[in-house]
């Protein structure tokens, strides 16, 4: 991997595809986790929930670490938890209370349906675990903040799987827009979209990502969430969204399948956010428009103009970029074993997405605007 080397805006299709050989390049190309020449101390964790979609690409992540063993693997449906368990060589456990009183397992991987976080992320910072949560953290605002100041009270460490932050491209865009390259930004365009409903991606195991009751978003949220960190880790906080959403093809009931919100954060910039399981492309992820620059990201490609930086013409795709970073769940494993200033996603940072996200729901439901909470 080269340092001028554009890195792909993922959406959840190719995150799926690639993270097993993503992993594996991590570990033996980036810097960032080349280990020390002694043999690494053994970090034991534990799965708390196998629910997720993504689990299968954590998986093969983690059979890349030489430095992590996965003691016990736990899931409310013993099944499920058995099958994860014998492709990592764990033990099933069949009472979670079992992980929190193991004083052997430094910290656990919560990939469980969205509904149980609370419970067991309020259950994890008591028993002082830290903790991988996949996104979103919560249902709702507030009992995304009461997991957040558990975690913070606790002094634990925590990220999420917003694996876009560790792209060249927004790695780059986020340090032009704190540079003032872009002199004032005025608007953002945010996209991530694939076509998971048009290929019953989530008819059989994954069902419940497609019942806002289990997940607490539809589509909109699951994929809006993204590129929503995306926006607010460059540009701030949000006061006040809208939004529409809206069920396509009524292949999962009345989940919706698409939708688009319009945002005012409170620097001022307006950004527009689309997020969906009906679309065939994407091909246009990210604009960002300012009064001395301008980038769009066009099929993987990062076009970039600005008067303060030479060269920058936004003619041809732009390639003097930052390296990506390791995927996240490489960052807090690397946390968890010591190494210092990992860019984790803090918990209130995943706690504010959830709230910007509530308010746009409520926003549609309603046809007006919504504060966060």
């Amino acid at each position: 991997m080269t340092t001028n080397q554009s890195h792909p805006t993922l959406a959840r299709r190719e995150f799926i595809k690639t993270v097993g050989a993503a992993a594996s390049a991590a570990a033996l190309a980036q810097p960032m986790l080349s280990f020390a020449q002694e043999a690494p101390k053994t970090i034991n964790l534990a799965f708390v929930g196998c629910a997720h979609i993504h689990t299968p690409g954590f998986i093969s992540l983690l059979k890349t670490r030489q430095d992590v063993k996965v003691k016990s693997v736990w899931d409310h449906d013993q099944a499920r938890a058995a099958k994860r368990a014998a492709e990592l060589g764990s033990q099933v456990v069949a009472d979670v209370q079992n992980i929190w009183t193991d004083g052997a397992i430094n910290a656990v991987i919560i990939c469980s349906e969205t509904n149980r976080h609370r419970e067991l992320v309020l259950a994890a910072a008591a028993a002082k675990k830290h903790m991988f949560v996949e996104k979103p953290l919560g249902i709702t605002a507030q009992e995304s903040t009461e997991m957040a100041e558990a975690i913070e009270k606790n002094k634990l460490l925590f990220t999420t799987g917003y694996f876009m932050r560790t792209s060249a491209q927004h790695l780059f865009l986020k340090e032009q827009i704190a540079a003032g390259s872009f002199g004032k930004v005025t608007r953002v365009r945010g996209s991530n979209c694939h076509s998971g409903s048009l290929g019953g991606w989530f008819d059989t195991e994954w069902r419940w990502m497609a019942d806002p009751k289990i997940a607490g978003v539809g589509a909109f949220g699951d994929l809006g969430t993204h590129k929503l960190d995306i926006l607010m880790w460059m540009l701030g906080d949000v006061e006040a969204i809208t939004a529409d959403v809206r069920v396509v093809t009524g292949r999962y009931g009345d989940c919706d399948e698409a939708g688009e919100a319009l945002i005012r954060f409170k620097n001022g910039v307006i950004g527009t956010l689309a997020a969906g399981w009906v679309d065939v492309e994407d091909p246009v992820p990210l604009e960002i428009c300012g009064t001395e620059g301008h980038a769009v990201i066009v099929r993987n490609d990062l076009f970039f103009k600005s008067k303060k930086v030479e060269g920058a013409d936004g003619m041809d795709p732009w390639r003097k970029m930052p390296k990506n970073l390791p995927l996240p769940l490489h960052q807090f494993i690397d946390a968890v074993a010591g190494k210092p200033d990992q860019p984790l996603v803090t918990p209130r940072e995943a706690a504010a997405r959830v709230s910007v996200m509530e308010a746009a729901y409520k926003a549609a439901k309603s046809q007006t605007w919504a504060k966060p909470a």
